[in-house]
Order: structure tokens, then sequence, then C-alpha cells
């Protein structure tokens, strides 16, 4: 399942490129289902969780300003809309894996994300993936651990 889910990232990736590059430069006929489909079926036999592909798709697209939003902060030096276009799609993925797909490890979507970045991004893009993204996880993490030593703290008074 695993090198299937990779597969899957890259699927979803491939549509998800195209979907950006070919909005900016204002393709009217483009149709997100279709392009999705096609890329699907040009693996078809190769992979099995179609369900995880378009979750994903459908999941980045419709939350790409939410997870921009909460990326921006992590990134500050650096505007979404002049992150390298692969690396901002990566960025989404991986965030959206890690706030709305649950079942997979935060390690292994960083660690995705890694492997995606080297395969499509620049000479220091898997840096700078795994330096965002594993930000946001240690962030989380605080924040998460501050909530319960809060929670502890409320029940014993």
């Amino acid at each position: 399942m695993a090198s299937n889910r990779h597969l899957g990232r890259v699927i979803a990736f491939q549509t998800l490129y195209e979907q950006e590059f070919r909005v900016d430069a204002n393709d009217n006929k483009f149709n997100l289902d279709e392009v999705l489909e096609r890329n699907i079926n040009r693996y078809k036999g190769l992979v099995e969780d179609t369900d995880f592909i378009l979750k994903l798709v459908k999941g980045v697209n419709d939350k790409s300003a939410e997870l921009d939003a909460r990326l921006q902060p992590v990134a500050p030096e650096w505007p979404i809309d002049q992150i390298a276009r692969m690396d901002r799609i990566i960025l989404r993925m991986g965030l959206y894996e890690m706030t709305y797909l649950s079942d997979i490890p935060v390690k292994v979507v960083i660690n995705e994300a890694v492997e995606l970045a080297k395969a499509f991004g620049g000479d220091n893009s898997s840096k700078f993936i795994n330096g965002v993204l594993g930000t946001i996880y240690k962030n989380n993490e605080e924040e998460s651990s501050t909530k319960k030593t809060n929670t502890k703290s409320k029940k014993v008074k």
C-alpha cells in the first residue's frame, strides 16, 4: 500500500500542477475531473487506491486558500505566490494530509513530500519542504502538549 500511495501522490501532484499551470495560463477549457481521470487511467493497473488520490486532489483544491494561509506564517520571507509552483503544490499536499488524513503518520507525510520535492523540485526544494512541514509538525506538537498541560492543570484545581 505504501508504494501504491507514493504513486498516488505523484498522480495527485501531476494533476494539481497541471491545474495550476493551466489556470494561470487562463485556459478556460480546463476541467479538473477530466484531468484527474486521465492521469489515474494513465497508471491503471499500477494504482489501486484511487480514493486516496481523489481525496487528496479534491481536498487540496477545495482548501488551497486555507492551506496557503496556514503555510504563510511558517515561511514569512517567501510569500506563497513567490514560492516555486512545484514546492507550493507539494507543501499544500503535505499540509492537507497532515491536517485531514489522520490515518497517515505525519512523519510519513513529511518524508513523502520530501521525496516528491527531490523528484520534481529544485536543488533546495527538499530542504525547504522538510523545514516548512517539520516546523508545522513541531508547532502542532507543542500546541497539543500545551493544551494537555492546561487541561490537567484545570482538573487539579
